[in-house]
């Protein structure tokens, strides 16, 4: 194991110590991040937000992170680690003692963009010391299953938490705990770090500053734009065309003064290589497919009442098998390097199982325990694509480029979470309108199975006491809301269905190019199988 100058020598010698300590402080950043989750009805309720506001705080929680993670590796170069986490860990102290005494949805949106800043300086950091500890070999595919895995369950182990702490006390008392946490991790590093880590510092000039408002601009511009773009019928409402102009405007200056200055914060140079173009759209498909877990979860809430505790058991089946497979397939990696086209297609194989899965048991009577093996199969197919498709991408572009690889991924996973539940929440309003209006046509007083339904209704409703006007008008309103329930599950299973398409062609993709590679590399080989014949004859 390598000995890095900043970790104290008494820890050193112990190794889980090591471990421990890095993933309390990774553990803290991201449970700053999944917070939010968490706070939904408390902003909605106390704040006055609606639901497209708390969707905006994630994305630019998201924003804050993939536009100062360019620049906080040129702080981790110049600043002593230990005072730069202390800082970065008191920043992130204060900014939740304003979140639980803020009352503006404004003074919120800010918060949880600094947050982000936080988020994205302390995970920044652990991208890059973790790695040290590790053997060259091991640093890319371990190192990037213990942050990522890390970062895709907090929200699910933070959320058991907090649904006890919830139904037992006040929502505040949930931040109380955090802060009390990160307390915790302060004292961690001030006693696990070295005062002076004796690495030799950067001078911080010529940091590209406009380069980073221009994508800053551009990441939250592009957020409104698609957070918001469906409830105000995108291009008609003259602030959608405002954010769009802006995100496309930003993006383009950001490109054009990279290519021009001599120190850009990203290396273009990664664009020129054709793996990483395949790379990127393996990752956007992967976040974007994955999000589809998010359909069920809003079914089983909104639909079948379920508690909030029922729901994070479900999400704790997902985190299980996705760290479970994650940790199998990494460990694969270390020994077979070769192996990891044969992982895509067992994934995308195990995610084309899933998505036909729900497609073929979501029902209005679906049970908790229906969904506990899928919902891990899920979670499965998730670790067994993860870790081979950050490989491929981040060994496709040369150790030169440095982080640009990893920066742009990062902006992959935010537009693909973007483009991901704008997408399934037009997909489901435009499933849903086919569904509802299909519904309509049988609603008349000679459809026997829509005229046996409402008198149902009435004659419960009778049988409660009401009056006839009461019951006819209650058997409506019945009838409207199970239409709308039954829209809504066949909107899901439809999309289910469409997912499952992408997922099948994406599949076939994978297996062609397999098969083509199998093919080329034994046609190479024959030449050189025949010219030994033909030595060998001639001896």
């Amino acid at each position: 194991m390598n000995t890095p100058t900043y970790i104290r020598p008494w820890l050193l010698k112990w190794n889980w110590g090591i471990r421990i300590t890095f993933f309390l402080i990774l553990l803290s950043s991201i449970m700053e991040f999944a917070s939010i989750a968490l706070s939904q009805n408390y902003v909605l309720s106390y704040l006055g937000a609606q639901p497209e506001d708390i969707t905006l705080g994630v994305q630019l929680t998201y924003a804050a992170i993939i536009t100062t993670l360019p620049i906080q590796f040129r702080f981790l170069k110049y600043f002593e680690t230990r005072n730069y986490l202390l800082f970065v860990t008191f920043i992130s102290i204060l900014l939740n003692v304003a979140f639980m005494v803020n009352t503006s949805v404004m003074a919120f949106f800010f918060i949880r963009f600094f947050q982000g800043c936080a988020v994205a300086c302390l995970s920044g950091s652990m991208l890059v010391i973790i790695p040290g500890f590790l053997r060259p070999e091991h640093a890319r595919p371990i190192g990037s299953t213990i942050f990522y895995g890390t970062v895709l369950s907090s929200s699910v182990l933070l959320g058991l938490i907090a649904s006890a702490v919830i139904q037992s006390s006040d929502f505040t008392e949930l931040y109380e705990y955090l802060i009390l946490f990160q307390i915790i991790v302060f004292v961690v590093i001030f006693l696990a770090f070295n005062a002076r880590s004796n690495i030799r510092k950067y001078p911080l000039y010529q940091i590209d500053w406009t380069g980073t408002v221009f994508f800053m601009m551009g990441a939250i511009s592009l957020a409104y734009t698609l957070v918001y773009g469906s409830k105000y019928y995108w291009f008609s409402d003259r602030r959608i065309q405002f954010a769009a102009m802006i995100s496309i405007t930003s993006g383009v200056l950001y490109i054009v003064r990279q290519y021009l200055i001599k120190r850009p914060l990203i290396n273009l140079e990664v664009f020129r290589y054709k793996k990483f173009w395949i790379g990127l759209l393996l990752l956007g498909f992967y976040y974007g497919s994955k999000e589809s877990i998010n359909i069920v979860y809003g079914y089983t809430v909104a639909v079948l009442q379920w508690s909030s505790t029922q729901e994070m058991i479900l999400g704790l089946c997902s985190v299980s098998g996705l760290i479970i497979f994650m940790i199998i397939t990494s460990q694969i990696l270390i020994r077979k390097k070769d192996v990891i086209m044969y992982f895509f297609i067992v994934g995308l194989s195990m995610s084309l199982i899933y998505h036909l899965w729900m497609y073929f048991i979501f029902a209005p009577d679906l049970a908790f325990e229906d969904l506990l093996l899928p919902v891990f199969f899920q979670g499965a197919a998730s670790g067994i694509l993860f870790v081979p498709i950050m490989i491929f991408t981040l060994t496709s572009v040369p150790v030169t480029t440095g982080y640009s690889g990893l920066i742009i991924a990062a902006f992959t996973r935010f537009t693909s979470l973007l483009n991901a539940g704008a997408g399934f929440y037009n997909l489901q309003l435009y499933y849903g309108q086919i569904f509802k209006e299909s519904f309509l046509i049988h609603l008349t007083s000679v459809d026997v199975n829509a005229a046996e339904r409402l008198n149902g209704f009435k004659q419960l409703f009778v049988s409660k006491g009401f009056s006839t006007d009461q019951a006819a008008s209650m058997a409506n309103a019945s009838l409207a809301k199970s239409l709308a329930v039954q829209a809504q599950l066949l909107s899901s299973r439809a999309t289910f269905l469409f997912i499952a398409e992408l997922t099948g062609a994406a599949l076939l993709i994978v297996v062609t190019a397999v098969l083509f590679q199998l093919l080329y590399t034994s046609s190479s080989l024959n030449p050189i199988v025949a010219s030994n014949g033909h030595s060998t004859k001639r001896s």
